[in-house]
Order: C-alpha cells, then sequence, then structure tokens
C-alpha cells in the first residue's frame, strides 16, 4: 500500500481517540487528500472510519458536523462506501441535516444523499423518512437568483444558488425510483422544476433536466410538461454550451414528443432548428450519447406532418442517410426512424434514393440484429416500394428478400414490420409471382406466421397474403400450405385492423380450386357478415368484397342469406365508395340469382 494510505489510517485514529480539537484537526488534514480516489476511500473504510463519520453527524459541533459531512460527501461516490453508510443508518440523520440553518451543511448533506441514493435501499430509507419534502423545499429559489450571473450575486445568493444545485442533484438520484416521483409531485416538485428551468445556471439546470429525465416515463408527467410550459425551455437549452445540458433537453424532447401536441410546441418554438443543426455537427458525433437523443427527438418530431415539411426545408434527409453508417445501435435505429416518417411523402422516398440510403438500409437488414433498428429499416424500405425507381434498386440489392427473412425474427414487432414492408414489394416487383416463389421457403414461412399471437402480426401477414394470392401459381402453392384453414380459424376477431386485411385475403384466395366453398365448410361465413356492422370504413370494403367471392359458392349465398346479410349490402351499395359499392351489387346480384333459380326449380316441380 502507498504511504498515504497509513497516513490516512493514522489521521483517523486521532479522530476516533482525540478531542473535539484533534478532530477537526484531523477532518481537515484529512480533506487534504484526494478522497475521491480508491484506494484512499478503502483506506478509510478499512479503518473503520465510516462508523466515526457517521457518528460525527450527531454531535452538535458545527464544525466537527461539517467536516464529517465533506469527507462523506466525496467518499460516497464509491459504490461499496454508499451501502456502508446506508447500512451504519446514517440516512435519518442526513435527512434531519437538511433542516439545519447553516447552509454549507444543507448543501453538504444534500451531495451526500446524492451519491448514497444511488442504491435503492437508500433511496427507500429517505422516503421512509420523510426527506423528499425537505429536498424538494431546497428548489424554492427566488426567480432574481435564477436569472443573474454567479459573479453578479451576494454571497448569501449564491448559497442559495448551490442549495439548489445540491438539492436537484438529491432528487435526480431519487427519482430513479417511481414512488418517489409520486411523493416528489405530491410535494410540488413539477412546478419548481419548470421554474429552476428558466434558470441561467447550467450546474442547476442539468441535474434538473436529469430528474426530469425520469419523470418523462409517464404520460401524466408529460402532459405536465405541457401545462407547465416546459417546452419552450428545453428548446432555448439546447442552444447551450453544456453538452450535457443538450443532451438532456434533446432526450426529454425525444420521450415526450410522442405525444402530437408536444411536437408541434417543438416546432412552435423554433426547436427543430437546433436538433437539425446539432444532427449534422460532425464534431458531436464523438458523443453517441447525445447523438442518439438528438437522433430520437427528430424522430418522434417528424411523426407530424408540419414537422416533416419544416425538417425538409432543412435537408434533414442527407444528414440522417450520412448516419446510417454509425456505429451505435440507438443511433441508427433514431436516424432509420426519422427517415421512415419522413418517408411517408413520395418526395423524401425519391430524396432517400438520390441520397444513397438504400444500399446503407439493405446492409443494416443485413448485418443488424436489434430489433428496434430492423423495424425501422423494415418501414423505410416498404415505404421506398411504393417508388418505381427505388423498387427496381431494391429488388437489384436482393433487398425484398432480406425483408422476407425477418420473418423469422424472434419480435412480433420486426415480424409485422416486415409483412407490412412486404405489401408494397410484391405489389410493384417487376415479376412478384416469380420472386416470391424463388425464396426457398419463404411462402411457407409466411403462412405459419399465421399462427402467431400478435394481432398486429397477423393483420400485416394478411395484407401481404392478399398480395401473394393475386398470382395465381403462388396461390396454389399457399393452399397446399393450407392457408384456408388456418385464415378460417382467425375470423372470430373482434379487432377492426385484423377484420379488413383478413377479409381481403380470404377475397383472394377464393379464387383457387374448391377454397371459396371450404371456407363456407368452415363456418367463415358467418363471422364475416357480423363485421358489417364494424363502424370502419375500411373493414366494410374488404368485407363486402369478400363476401362477393365467396357468393360464387351457392351453399355460402344460403348461409349469407340466412345471416341476414341483404339489409347491410342494401346499406353499403348506396355508399360513395365505388369499391364498396360494386362488391355490395355482386354479392346481392348473386344472391338474388340463386333465390331465383330455386323459385324457378320449386315452380317446375
Amino acid at each position: 500500500m502507498p504511504a498515504e494510505y497509513w497516513h490516512i489510517q493514522k489521521l483517523i485514529k486521532y479522530i476516533k481517540a482525540g478531542n473535539q480539537t484533534a478532530t477537526i484537526v484531523s477532518l481537515c488534514c484529512l480533506k487534504d487528500h484526494n478522497l475521491t480516489t480508491e484506494i484512499n476511500q478503502i483506506a478509510i473504510r478499512d479503518i473503520g472510519g465510516l462508523e466515526v463519520l457517521v457518528n460525527l453527524l450527531e454531535t452538535e459541533d458545527l464544525k466537527c458536523k461539517q467536516g464529517s459531512l465533506s469527507v462523506l460527501s466525496e467518499i460516497s461516490q464509491n459504490p461499496d462506501i454508499r451501502r456502508g453508510i446506508t447500512d451504519l443508518g446514517a440516512i435519518p440523520t442526513l435527512v434531519v441535516i437538511l433542516s439545519h440553518q447553516s447552509r454549507n451543511l444543507q448543501i453538504l448533506a444534500a451531495e451526500t444523499i446524492a451519491n448514497v441514493a444511488n442504491i435503492r435501499k437508500a433511496r427507500r430509507a429517505i422516503r421512509k423518512h420523510n426527506g423528499i419534502p425537505k429536498l424538494v423545499d431546497l428548489l424554492d429559489v427566488s426567480n432574481e437568483v435564477l436569472v443573474t450571473p454567479l459573479d453578479e450575486l451576494s454571497p448569501e445568493d449564491k448559497e442559495e444558488v448551490f442549495v439548489a444545485r445540491a438539492g436537484a442533484k438529491a432528487l435526480w438520484s431519487i427519482s430513479q425510483s417511481r414512488k418517489n416521483r409520486e411523493a416528489m409531485k405530491k410535494a410540488g416538485c413539477v412546478k419548481l422544476i419548470a421554474r429552476l428551468l428558466k434558470s441561467i445556471h447550467s450546474d442547476v439546470v442539468v441535474p434538473i433536466m436529469g430528474t426530469l429525465q425520469h419523470f418523462t416515463k409517464k404520460k401524466a408527467y408529460q402532459l405536465a410538461i405541457q401545462t407547465e410550459g416546459m417546452v419552450a425551455d428545453l428548446v432555448h437549452h439546447l442552444n447551450d454550451e453544456n453538452k450535457e445540458l443538450k443532451k438532456h433537453c434533446a432526450s426529454a424532447i425525444f420521450k415526450c414528443a410522442q405525444d402530437p401536441m408536444t411536437r408541434d410546441l417543438v416546432r412552435q418554438n423554433g426547436g427543430l432548428d437546433p436538433l437539425v443543426k446539432l444532427a449534422k455537427d460532425t464534431s458531436m458525433w464523438e458523443d453517441k450519447a447525445l447523438l442518439a437523443a438528438v437522433t430520437g427527438a427528430v424522430w418522434k418530431c417528424a411523426i407530424s406532418s408540419d414537422n416533416v415539411r419544416r425538417l425538409d426545408e432543412l435537408n434533414t434527409i442527407r444528414t440522417l442517410v450520412a448516419l446510417l453508417e454509425d456505429e451505435n445501435e440507438e443511433v441508427l435505429t433514431n436516424a432509420v426512424g426519422g427517415l421512415a416518417e419522413c418517408a411517408k411523402f413520395p418526395h423524401n422516398r425519391t430524396e432517400i434514393r438520390l441520397s444513397g440510403g438504400l444500399p446503407k438500409l439493405t446492409t443494416l437488414l443485413n448485418d443488424g440484429t436489434d430489433g428496434p433498428m430492423l423495424e425501422n429499416v423494415c418501414r423505410v424500405l416498404g415505404e421506398c416500394a411504393n417508388e418505381m425507381e427505388s423498387m427496381e434498386i431494391i429488388e437489384q440489392l436482393d433487398g425484398v428478400r432480406l425483408i422476407w427473412s425477418q420473418l423469422k425474427h424472434p419480435s412480433s414487432i420486426v415480424q409485422a414490420s416486415a409483412a407490412w414492408a412486404l405489401c408494397p414489394c410484391i405489389q410493384n416487383a417487376k415479376d412478384s409471382g416469380e420472386m416470391a416463389r424463388s425464396f426457398v421457403g419463404g411462402l411457407e414461412l409466411i403462412v405459419s406466421r399465421l399462427k402467431s399471437t400478435d394481432t398486429n402480426v397477423l393483420a400485416c401477414v394478411c395484407a401481404a397474403l392478399a398480395k401473394i394470392a393475386q398470382d395465381r401459381e403462388n396461390l396454389a402453392v399457399i393452399t397446399d400450405y393450407g392457408v384456408v384453414p388456418m385464415l378460417a380459424e382467425l375470423v372470430h376477431t373482434n379487432e377492426d385492423v385484423l377484420k379488413q386485411h383478413l377479409a381481403e385475403a380470404i377475397a383472394y384466395c377464393c379464387s383457387w380450386g374448391t377454397n371459396c366453398h371450404e371456407f363456407g365448410r368452415l363456418g367463415a361465413i358467418n363471422p364475416l357478415v357480423s363485421y358489417m356492422m364494424s363502424k370502419d370504413k375500411n373493414v366494410h370494403r374488404t368485407t363486402a368484397y369478400a363476401l362477393h367471392q365467396l357468393s360464387a359458392d351457392p351453399f355460402n349465398c344460403v348461409t349469407m342469406h340466412q345471416s341476414g346479410v341483404v339489409p347491410f349490402l342494401l346499406q353499403t351499395i348506396g355508399s360513395s365508395d365505388e369499391k364498396l359499392q360494386e362488391a355490395s351489387a355482386g354479392c346481392l346480384s348473386n344472391i338474388r340469382k340463386l333465390a331465383l333459380a330455386a323459385g324457378r326449380y320449386k315452380y317446375k316441380h
């Protein structure tokens, strides 16, 4: 051990054995050492120094308390020492000190709590001993102090800022617990956070933003961020020089921008410009946490079409495409997610193609394993496949096979995204029928996904099967794989999104062999008729088309008539949707023809 180790242990012995003066002098000497190094922290722990320092917190002597706290606030950065301090029962004493008249003691106690509260046991103890309201009280600083530069403040006002900073650090650590966040909210923390966000003191705002990060996990708190006007402050701090503050602000926007109103507020307060500026700044690309937060914020903001217009003006697509070469999975996921939202607009699909994004995306699909990233890649390629030029490139890069292979991914979200992306790929490919058959085991794989228990996967697979079944050879193959009984099993669903695509798949599967009769035999007619009671017009359209195709079989016509389908068809035949009109009229026509034929048969006999 180095000489410093033994010197520190001597000082602890003096603190143990000495009088009040010796204790204070020893504490002062102890502070001369670098207490942030692990060897010095271990020296204090090994000789039983933690017990001594914790005991000193209960003395009446102000200098002894201050000296002990100043040591504890530094050595508590060590995880083992945090546990030791907690196990020695120091939390109740630290909570009591938070109410002390001395600002210095309040600061040191809050800083110690900030370190110790990284342990769950300590966080729980702080809540149980009513420490949260006391910490929240430390944030109650006057507005003048918050907006005045530190060098212009009086010593008392400076202390007020330091107290708020220490309290914010402690609350940042404590807010990792859900129960603690609830207690903080009851203590009035949210309004104080909103006030402190307007501060010009970045060392106060950073821990406040860290605390706010934990609050953004729940929708109720996201609403509070809107109502308290915090979005404008988040946007304002994006222009701050402090990288950590920028990261927290961008991350908060990332989490909150799932809400449409928050996305609009970000745009209205000019937040898109600094976000894109940060994404374009290559000097920031080394800070992966910051880059991930910024790209995440851009992604979520791009969900709104108004925001996409502004992002287009800022030439965001090329920046996001450039980031597809990044090695960080979180950055890649967010960049691809932003492209997926922007690609919903035709001109952006062209921009992605011209920027060289399609080869990079297919490479990610080939090499990537991260579920959320693969989901977003499938979404982008699916949107781009709606453009014929892009579809040609995707085919050349073997992108359709790569998308199809994602149906094997264990994540149901990736499976659904891949199946949905296949729809435009199959529709716009030069020879989609031959392409689908060329994938070894591809048709069997997609039919097997009808066994999934996830509604979204089932809906997307049904949509893809509807496209596949439009090729007669492929329809014959998937019929051999048992697609008819599997589709018939799904008809008892209550989900409109599944009803819509399931009915469409059934409609296109009717045109091969005895499939039409089989659907009727397997009892698919009655549930399909009940789909006409849905409030979703898309369900009406595909269901009417399915019933029209099924009505080609006389037995199905009888079942439909007995199920009371005629009143529904008479209603939908007057729809403004031409496809719905045509399908309804066709089904009614087949039912009527059967009725007339039956009447003539009875008349003859």
